[in-house]
This record gives C-alpha cells, structure tokens and sequence, in this order.
C-alpha cells in the first residue's frame, strides 16, 4: 500500500525536541538553524510534542512533552502557533517536509479535553483514570468506543494538515485500535498525501501487553496502514547486543527475516538514536566506530532517522521532563564534515538500488550490497574495532567513492578502521 515509497527510502528524518534543542528552547532558534539543517542531506523535520504540557503530576520540572494539555495549541514556551507557521514556512521554501508527534492514546490529567468530556475517557469503577503502565502517572487514556472522540480527533488532524503539516509521527499507535488509523488516514489523505510514521513496539513489549490481553498490534500489522514503521521489532536485538547479552549476528538475522516476511516495499525507520535511547557516543569511545555504525543503519533499508545532536556526536541523553540542552559548542566538526559527505553517498545509493543484501566477512565485518538492474556498491562496515587480514571466498573490482581510486579485492581483504564504499565494475 506504500504509495511513497520512492520518495521515503532514501529520505533523512531529523528529529528535534525543541525545549532542548537550544539553551532557549524556542522555535526561534530551530528557524535560524534550518538551512544548517538542510545541509545536513535532511528531508522531513519531525517535531517530537509542541503542545503545552499538563501541570497535574507533572514529571519532572518541566513535565513530559508527551503529556499534553491541547491538541490544538502550540506551546508559549515554544513560541506559539505563529513562531510554528514561521517554520512550517521556511522548511517548505528549503523543500523539505515538516512532521509533527501525534499523541491519541492519551492526554494530560489536567486536559482541556478530560475537563471537557471526561466521558471520552477510560476509568476504573470508582472513575479514576486507567493506565495500562503504572509509570503513567501523569496521563490518562482515550476510549476509542466513543464515536464523538473518533470525529473530534480526526478533526484535529485536519486542523494541523489545513495549517501546512506534511506528515505525521503517531505516538504508541499499536495502542490504538488500528481501524481508528485507517478511518483517519482515509480522511486526511483524500485531502493532502499525508506521510504515516506508526511508533511501534519492542517485542517483549507485544508479549507484555498480549499476556495482560491488552489489544496491541504489531509492526506488519501496522505496516498495512502506515508508510513507516519503526525498527524496533529489531533494534530489541541492538540493545541486547550493546548489553554484550547476545552476538550481533541476531541482529543480522532478524534483518533477513525482516526481508522475508514483510510485505514488499514495506518501509522500517532506522535509527541508531531517538529520545527513548542512548546516545550511541556513550555506549562507544572511538571516532572510527561511530562511523562504521552510522554507515551501517543509514545504509540498512528504509530512511533513517538522526536524533539532533548525533551529528556533532553528542554524548549527553537528552532528558524528558527537564531542561538539558545540547552542547554545540562542544560538538566533534570532523565528524560533522565526514557525516554530511555520507549522507550524500548514502542516499545516492538507496534512491538508485532497490535490492539489498547483508553478509558476514568475519565477526564484526560486514558486507552490505545494494544493486539494481544497472548498478551494484559493496559497503564493508567493521563495526567491533576488527584489525588483520582475512581470506574470502569473493572477489570484485570497483572504484573507491570515498578515496576516488580503482580497487581490486581477491583470496584476502585486511580489515579497514574506517567503512569502505565501492561501486562495483559489471
């Protein structure tokens, strides 16, 4: 059903928090920053909340962006809705797409909607808010049986897409009945060809949710209705790998797997970071291996995601409910130098080749090959620090993109610090 297709594959999300994104925090900065941006190769800026955020049990000092207080305003903190327009307006002039988190599984405590029509609401017999997590003290959750929420939320969307949103970021959406996700997207895309992103779940969170029989749905069922779904049916495997619990090959695996049993041109968004992980700087030390593994998830299928302050490899985590802004004047520029001319290499490859395979040189060493009917480029990723050489059972002629030389690979390969990329000869 990916009618985008063509258009996502190659593209570059960048993802900004904006009370963190500069010491103001205000959409002020980010548009004075867009055309840095730009540069960058990004194509779709996506917002996490810009909505005022609720004061009742509050998280934090200043509360999470995900607990939100009105679907229809943009935060004064922020620079309200005309500071926003100002945005939404020199994104487009810089050709790229504006998307925006929606947040439909539940809102504040203090809501305008929970003070409005608390009917619209699930609670306990004794009329207290329900969670299905505890830790979500600060919210309280939609009922989706109610026919008037369904209008007034799908009124919403209307209401971002008649004020210039190009897509939309939908927060927890295997939360919520997926026949709500196809009534709105029916709506809204007979209108404007709106891009879907479903933030899907880890599987361990699927069995958790299943076990209590909560109705949940997974990523190929969302993937039937969204363009983009997140990888974290695999990243799981990622985060267990970073923990040392299991190989990297489990990772590779589910890659093929994901290959086998998806749908065709199903889209999964990679990322090495967003404000639910780590800075991938704090799990490893070394310029060199940072490379090897943004090459590696930028290269996998799919556009891929760059959480703010990943290219001038920040390692500080950016907190939800507090104020912690990222630290540009302590950024590494190389990398920025070096991350900008692969972001170029990298989406020439994807926009041309459509068929992608995955191979192991040797532990750690890995060979992407991405090819169409007219083009073919190895990609040799060493993403645990491998150092020697190593005999193959391979061998291929090309031409060097990165150091613009011939290369010739046969019987051995000795093992670089840095990813390689070669466009191969026919």
């Amino acid at each position: 059903m990916n009618k985008s297709y063509d258009n996502l594959k190659n593209s570059i999300i960048y993802e900004i928090f904006v009370r963190n994104h500069s010491n103001p925090g205000t959409f002020n900065d980010i548009y004075y920053d867009l055309e840095r941006i730009k540069k960058l190769g990004v194509d779709i800026i996506s917002f996490m909340p810009i909505y005022p955020v609720g004061k009742k049990n509050r998280k934090g000092t200043f509360g999470s962006p995900y607990s939100i207080r009105d679907y229809y305003s943009v935060s004064p903190e922020y620079g309200g809705m005309s500071q926003f327009k100002k945005i939404l307006n020199k994104a487009h002039e810089l050709e790229m797409k504006v998307f925006i988190d929606i947040v439909f599984h539940h809102t504040s405590l203090d809501s305008i909607l929970y003070e409005e029509h608390p009917e619209w609401f699930l609670t306990d017999e004794k009329g207290k808010p329900k969670r299905k997590i505890e830790n979500w003290y600060d919210i309280v959750e939609l009922d989706f049986s109610n026919s008037d929420l369904i209008e007034y939320l799908i009124k919403n969307l209307e209401f971002w897409v008649d004020n210039g949103v190009d897509g939309f970021r939908c927060d927890t959406a295997g939360l919520i009945p997926i026949t709500f996700w196809k009534k709105a997207r029916s709506i809204i895309n007979s209108k404007k060809n709106i891009i879907w992103i479903a933030e899907t779940f880890r599987m361990k969170d699927l069995r958790m949710f299943r076990d209590r029989n909560i109705e949940v749905y997974s990523d190929i069922e969302l993937s039937k209705v969204f363009d983009v779904t997140y990888d974290y049916d695999g990243f799981e495997y990622i985060e267990d790998y970073f923990k040392g619990l299991i190989n990297f090959s489990y990772y590779i695996n589910h890659l093929n797997v994901q290959k086998a049993i998806y749908p065709s041109k199903t889209l999964k968004l990679r990322f090495l970071e967003n404000h639910d992980t780590c800075r991938i700087c704090s799990i490893f030390s070394g310029k060199n291996i940072v490379k090897n593994w943004t090459i590696f998830y930028c290269l996998l299928p799919g556009p891929s995601l760059i959480f703010s302050g990943q290219e001038i490899m920040s390692k500080k985590s950016l907190k939800l409910f507090d104020k912690n802004s990222i630290r540009w004047e302590e950024g590494d520029y190389e990398f920025l130098s070096y991350f900008k001319k692969m972001i170029k290499i990298i989406k020439d490859i994807k926009e041309k080749c459509d068929i992608f395979n995955i191979h192991s040189i040797v532990e750690g060493v890995y060979l992407i090959e991405w090819k169409s009917k007219d083009e073919k480029y190895y990609i040799i990723v060493n993403l645990e620090n491998r150092k020697g050489c190593v005999p193959i059972n391979f061998k291929f002629e090309g031409f060097d993109i990165i150091n613009n030389c011939d290369i010739v690979v046969d019987n051995f390969y000795e093992i670089k610090n840095l990813p390689e990329i070669f466009k191969i000869r026919p």
